[in-house]
């Protein structure tokens, strides 16, 4: 295949469009003039996103946790427009089980596609971001990656993992023109909590008022959450046009109320215990 013929649009790589925000990210890229490689396991599934674009679009299919997969979807893409610019992590999902429920094949499947799914991606598009001293890299977290509830536990590990590796590779990577933000939704009227969602077959009566509670609840929200993947799609991409993006950017009101009331319960927290803390200084 030869190269578009507008070489200066931007050039997204993103995971995960078969549904949900990627599906929303991807339309509302391409339909600005951008170039896309719209990328999920079934490619099939994307096709009819790249239908009517043309030379912008390329759909590609993608296995974040097959690393042969990543490399070559990502070795197309660079092919195809000549570099990457942008590359959105969105390819995830929730699993609910109480911790004791948790089964370990499904806790290792879900980690290996929220965490080193992100991290192979990252390995394979960093390269040609160095080479050039740009690139705008958005992983998608979630609200769950700063504050845990009951009975999505091991969901909470892989974003709160993602938000560190994150900050940390933001530092690593800002020196070299290369910018990362963190994306952190909170409800989003998307499969999330419908179709996409895992849960543990385990069920604890013991927990049945706390992760068994909230699984339920979880569940009967689905389609009436009240973020919207248009407008959120719509705002990432006005952080990757930013020419100072942010560390972190929250989607949805929701969102936004919850981490201001889990900074209130951090700071109560670290408050009330100072003297226990600062207790453990050595004498100099």
């Amino acid at each position: 295949m030869t190269a578009p013929t507008d070489p200066a649009s931007p050039v997204w790589f993103i995971t995960g469009c078969s549904r949900g925000l990627g599906r929303a990210l991807a339309t509302h890229a391409l339909q600005r003039g951008d170039r896309v490689a719209v990328t999920a396991r079934n490619r099939g599934a994307v096709l009819p996103l790249t239908e009517g674009h043309g030379e912008h679009a390329l759909a590609l299919p993608l296995d974040v946790t097959d690393s042969a997969s990543v490399s070559a979807a990502v070795a197309e893409a660079e092919a195809v427009f000549g570099r990457i610019d942008v590359v959105v992590n969105n390819a995830g999902y929730g699993y609910l089980a109480a911790v004791e429920e948790g089964e370990d094949e499904a806790v290792r499947r879900l980690f290996d596609t929220n965490v080193h799914g992100v991290t192979a991606v990252l390995k394979a598009v960093l390269p040609g971001m160095r080479a050039r001293r740009s690139g705008r890299i958005l992983n998608v977290s979630s609200f769950g990656g700063l504050a845990a509830f009951p009975a999505t536990g091991y969901y909470h590990a892989t974003k709160f993992a993602l938000e560190g590796l994150s900050e940390s590779l933001a530092a690593e990577v800002a020196p070299l023109g290369i910018r990362v933000t963190i994306v952190e939704p909170g409800g989003l009227r998307t499969e999330w909590a419908g179709a996409s969602m895992q849960q543990s077959s385990i069920r604890i009566a013991d927990y049945d008022g706390t992760a068994g509670k909230r699984r339920e609840s979880t569940l009967a929200v689905s389609g009436r959450q009240p973020g919207d993947p248009v407008r959120a799609a719509a705002a990432m991409a006005a952080v990757v046009d930013a020419p100072d993006p942010p560390l972190r950017l929250l989607l949805g009101s929701d969102a936004l109320g919850g981490v201001r009331a889990r900074l209130e319960r951090l700071r109560a927290d670290v408050d009330a215990n100072e003297a226990l803390t600062v207790s453990a200084d050595g004498s100099t």
